[in-house]
């Protein structure tokens, strides 16, 4: 696959969704410190402050911890993505479409203007013709044929 990271959806979810979580991270342990430090102490602090406020701590502190993984993980395709070289784009041919050039010949009446200028190439037959025996090389039981048959005797 040869997309850049600039241009996958994948990569930049990644990305906002590590910022994300770093911020949201950051923002509980910041909020319960805050709060567990101003009532300790002013000697206000309960229990729910105190122990539900440290063990907010925890789940603030595993949140910034995948928001840094994810933001490693970024970094890490970001270094990968540099040392995988980039293949080179080719060269195409604009098409003019305002020109009104002559185009070549399609294949179909190259092939049939071929045929007749060469006398050694043999005709192209239908496959839905019959092929029609001189009355010559027919069996003398037989009683002789044109040499073209009408259409009504013809099947496909």
């Amino acid at each position: 696959m040869n997309k850049s990271l600039s241009r996958s959806i994948g990569f930049w979810l990644l990305l906002v969704v590590s910022l994300a979580t770093t911020a949201v991270g950051g923002w509980l342990i910041s909020g319960q410190i805050g709060t567990m430090t101003t009532t300790l102490l002013a000697g206000t602090a309960t229990g729910i402050e105190v122990y539900v406020g440290q063990s907010l701590v925890v789940v603030g502190a595993g949140v910034l911890a995948a928001g840094i993984v994810g933001i490693l993980l970024t970094l890490g395709l970001v270094a990968a993505r540099s040392l995988v070289p980039a293949p080179a784009p080719a060269v195409v041919e604009a098409i003019d479409w305002t020109s009104e050039t002559a185009q070549p010949q399609a294949p179909v009446e190259a092939a049939a203007s071929e045929t007749s200028a060469s006398p050694e190439v043999a005709p192209v037959h239908d496959a839905a013709a019959v092929d029609v025996v001189p009355a010559a090389e027919a069996d003398d039981d037989a009683p002789a044929t044109d040499a073209k048959p009408d259409d009504s005797t013809i099947t496909r």
